[in-house]
């Protein structure tokens, strides 16, 4: 049995290991970029991709990491133009639904 707080630890141990050691553990550490910036990127690749279902992690850690509402929902707007009407409204959707706006 895992010690980890992932709800897939038990599932998919080894995808929750790289996850936790690589991802958040060297990549998210790395101080090349802030944790601010690697979450305005974060959140851009997932408004792009449509991935809606990964916001509800991040967009609340992209404030944790110092990114405002506003910017959240500037860059979703933004990124209307670039990835798609749809991925936009998505995003918003779930931004709204997330900080119950």
């Amino acid at each position: 049995m895992s010690t980890s707080k992932n709800p897939l630890a038990d599932f998919a141990p080894k995808l929750v290991e790289i996850t936790e050691k690589v991802l958040f553990g060297d990549v998210w550490e790395r101080p090349q970029l802030s944790k601010r910036d690697r979450s305005l990127i974060t959140c851009a690749a997932l408004v792009a991709l449509g991935k809606t279902e990964q916001m509800n992690f991040h967009f609340p850690r992209a404030i944790e990491n110092g990114v405002t509402e506003e910017e959240l929902i500037e860059l979703i707007t933004h990124l209307a133009f670039y990835a798609g009407w749809p991925s936009a409204m998505s995003a918003a959707t779930k931004a709204k639904d997330l900080f119950k706006r």
